[in-house]
């Protein structure tokens, strides 16, 4: 059972966001039951990250993630689960690992100025959004590696 595939509370969405874009299989709802999160949990293997005290105390699959800054937050989890982070490989909006594609495949769904100055681009299968390595990559990558330490950030 991998240890570093998670579930997140509804108090969670920039933490579930940000574990994602270091690359940690983290699913979120907008709304969700506190028991169907615990389903979730035991059905996929998961671990259900809560800032609720009392759905903490329900289950050893629950983790209470502790208030503080973002970095810290998405740092902690992913240090106490010995997570290996592979950076911008999942949907940030929908957790799906991300695919491949050719510009061709793309080009017509593209500001101009994305076709013009960008070759290589990843869709998600499920949403069908498109990425591509522009400013925010770099943010993004650079987030991921000051939570991470170096790593090698792997294409998607």
């Amino acid at each position: 059972m991998d240890s570093c595939r998670f579930v997140a509370d509804v108090h969670l969405a920039r933490v579930a966001k940000y574990l994602r874009i270091v690359g940690i299989d983290t699913l979120y709802y907008h709304e969700i039951s506190d028991d169907r999160l615990l389903e979730i949990a035991q059905e996929q293997g998961r671990f259900v990250l809560t800032r609720d005290r009392e759905l903490a105390n329900r289950s050893e699959r629950v983790y209470y993630v502790p208030k503080g800054e973002l970095f810290e937050v998405v740092q902690d989890i992913v240090r106490r689960f010995g997570c290996r982070c592979e950076p911008l490989t999942r949907c940030l909006v929908d957790n799906t690992p991300l695919q491949k594609v050719e510009k061709e495949e793309v080009i017509d769904r593209l500001p101009p100025k994305v076709r013009a100055l960008f070759n290589d681009f990843w869709r998600c299968p499920t949403c069908g959004r498109i990425y591509w390595h522009g400013t925010h990559y770099e943010r993004m990558l650079s987030f991921a590696r000051q939570v991470c330490g170096e790593i090698r950030a792997r294409e998607p």
